[in-house]
């Protein structure tokens, strides 16, 4: 079974994490959270400036992004206490937004 993963933020942290784990064995991006619209996030993980460009194909609906036909979610979510992660069975949550910094800040997770 994979390790079930969320990523809050998706800037240059959140963004080179979902291209690392796209195919990975164990882990599985499932979820993103960010304030941005998915449109545009779809287009900066297709063109990175430093990675290149991902050879998969990339799009967008009102849901989330979807690389080669997988689907993930995208949440537009400013503040994390309107995130419940449980209802889709995350197991961890990489916060990487830089915003939240203290123990008692992520644990709200």
């Amino acid at each position: 079974m994979k390790t079930r993963i969320a990523i809050n933020g998706f800037g240059r942290i959140g963004r080179n994490l979902f291209r690392l784990l796209l195919n990975h064995p164990t882990i599985e991006v499932v979820a993103i959270n960010d304030i941005a619209d998915t449109k545009t996030m779809a287009h900066l993980i297709k063109y990175d400036s430093i990675h290149g460009v991902l050879p998969d194909e990339v799009s967008s609906d009102e849901k989330g992004i979807i690389v080669d036909g997988k689907h993930f979610l995208f949440f537009h979510e400013k503040s994390i206490l309107n995130l419940d992660w449980k209802s889709i069975n995350i197991d961890v949550v990489v916060e990487s937004t830089g915003k939240y910094s203290t123990f008692d800040e992520i644990n709200a997770h």
